[in-house]
């Protein structure tokens, strides 16, 4: 992991409208190219092709089409119908139903009753069809309003809805006992977002214990939890933790990252665990990009190679 200084490095470049133009010319362009590694593809045809593979090593995955932040409307409205078209794709295509999305995509930065609108939107086409839908956490400054949205469309009647929480927020805890409380699915992360140290545990061990304690709480009191980390060490602890407390491996699941561990992702379905493949496609995925070379140094290390050999 590497320090506060070195990950608000990646977040401002991530910011770079210069380094995405120059990214979104050559990051993509081969299938050994840098960006490759951790995303799927910018079309909807190439995220299909990767969860094919995917599924054919016994995992599962959740598609999300990359996008943040839309400056309008208009566009807040083109990518409600994109994901209404991803979902056609995806159904035409017979792999598994499972997406998930941002609401800064769908305009959460603009306006709340049209954002609620265009989510609905897209529940009303994927319910039926035997989607989940996951809303994705974004910043800090986003928390209450997310978890709103959700809870809106839950009340409206929505169950196959759920959502994101971060254990280096210092809130999630008793976010996590209100939506445990609901009975809506929480996938758990640490948390890719630089968050001032007012409202965000600095330290990489307050984040992990912080994890720890949310993950025994999900699994003892939650709905079908996704417990999303690469560390071999909380794996266990779940493992370990879940065996003790009679919660068998078909009431949650592990989540990793597209193109990071796929030795851990088999060894964990090799013994009998669920494992979700979270893969990232889409035009806008540089700041995505960024911050995954934000969290760990070895992914840095494997970017700077791909550059060098062209």
């Amino acid at each position: 992991m590497l320090d506060a200084a070195s990950k608000a490095f990646f977040h401002g470049l991530a910011r770079s409208t210069a380094l995405k133009r120059l990214a979104s010319r050559y990051g993509l362009r081969k299938p050994n190219s840098f960006g490759r590694r951790f995303i799927a593809g910018e079309r909807i045809e190439e995220a299909i092709a990767a969860a094919r593979d995917i599924e054919a090593r016994r995992l599962t995955f959740t598609l999300d089409l990359l996008g943040e932040s839309v400056g309008n409307l208009a566009e807040a409205d083109a990518a409600t119908r994109e994901y209404l078209r991803i979902l056609d794709a995806i159904i035409g295509s017979g792999i598994g139903r499972n997406v998930s999305l941002k609401l800064t995509q769908l305009g959460l930065a603009l306006d709340r009753a049209t954002t609620v609108d265009n989510l609905r939107r897209i529940l009303d086409k994927a319910e039926p069809a035997g989607f989940f839908v996951r809303v994705d956490m974004e910043d800090s400054p986003f928390t209450d309003v997310t978890l709103d949205v959700v809870e809106t469309l839950w009340q409206q009647g929505y169950r196959q809805v759920g959502t994101v929480l971060q254990s280096a927020l210092y809130r999630s805890e008793k976010d996590l006992s209100r939506l445990n409380a609901l009975g809506i699915r929480v996938r758990l992360v640490k948390g890719a977002y630089k968050e001032p140290r007012t409202v965000a545990y600095q330290r990489k061990a307050d984040v992990d214990a912080a994890f720890v304690r949310m993950t025994k709480a999900l699994l003892t009191e939650g709905n079908y939890p996704a417990i999303a980390t690469h560390d071999p060490v909380i794996i266990e602890t779940t493992k370990r933790f879940a065996a003790e407390h009679g919660v068998g491996p078909d009431r949650y699941e592990f989540q990793m990252l597209y193109g990071i561990r796929r030795d851990l992702q088999t060894a964990l379905v090799d013994r009998g665990y669920r494992l979700r493949v979270y893969v990232p496609f889409g035009r806008e995925w540089f700041p995505y990009f960024m911050r995954r070379l934000g969290e760990r140094p070895a992914n840095v290390g494997f970017v700077l190679r791909g550059i060098v050999r062209g």
